[in-house]
């Protein structure tokens, strides 16, 4: 009975991953297609009809992964971490009571930037499109500001998940802000022209330089005199 119970889930596990990769290849394809028009035509030179022709999928598939072309082109980048790698990351904090941060969160952060700069390298040509049709339509800047926002948000919340503390709590919000920080300032290093440095590299050295910055004493001024002088 186990045996055949395991086999059932198992089958179940298999079927869900198999599903799920083809769903990701599904938007992969239309993003892919929706950028390729973008750069050949222009936001405005082509139609939701011509995407779906190009990824090979119908119209309601079209709408069941992206609501626009303009999100199409921008694809999926306010998706939840993998999964594999949040719960890894989250399970970091499980020694430490509830509400106190652990001392480990700051290596496990960094830990996790490796780990999403495999992603990064992995996916380097869909990047640089995605820079590309940026470039040529200006006016996504804005919705891929938002999509930043919104994943940034959300990675506020899991970092708050693992160490038990609000989203808002200062060390979370800056936690996020410096991290994102210098994820965005490794990307302009990596695709700049004529950079032969990989990612991993540069990531590793904006970390370390602001690791050594925060690590250098200082003297908290004392804000009532500091307000009396202005």
């Amino acid at each position: 009975m186990s045996a055949k119970l395991y086999s059932v889930n198992d089958s179940a596990e298999i079927e869900g991953g198999l599903r799920e990769r083809k769903r990701a290849a599904t938007r992969v394809g239309i993003t892919s297609a929706a950028r390729a028009l973008t750069a050949e035509r222009g936001l405005n030179g082509y139609t939701v009809e011509e995407v779906c022709e190009r990824a090979g999928i119908s119209r309601r598939t079209f709408f069941n992964y992206f609501p626009a072309k303009e999100d199409a082109v921008i694809g999926h980048g306010d998706e939840d971490l993998p999964a594999d790698i949040l719960k890894e990351f989250i399970d970091g904090g499980a020694s430490s009571p509830s509400g106190e941060l652990t001392p480990t969160l700051f290596r496990d952060l960094v830990r996790l930037s490796l780990r999403l700069s495999e992603d990064m390298e992995a996916s380097e040509e869909e990047t640089r499109q995605l820079i590309a049709v940026v470039k040529k339509e200006p006016q996504l800047i804005l919705r891929l500001i938002g999509v930043t926002e919104r994943r940034e948000a959300q990675f506020a919340r899991d970092v708050a998940l693992r160490e038990g503390v609000a989203p808002d709590h200062p060390v979370v919000q800056m936690a996020v802000a410096l991290l994102s920080t210098i994820a965005r300032k490794s990307s302009i290093a990596y695709f700049a022209d004529g950079n032969t440095r990989p990612y991993k590299e540069l990531l590793m050295e904006n970390i370390s330089a602001a690791s050594l910055l925060f690590s250098q004493p200082f003297d908290q001024p004392d804000t009532a005199a500091a307000e009396g002088q202005l």
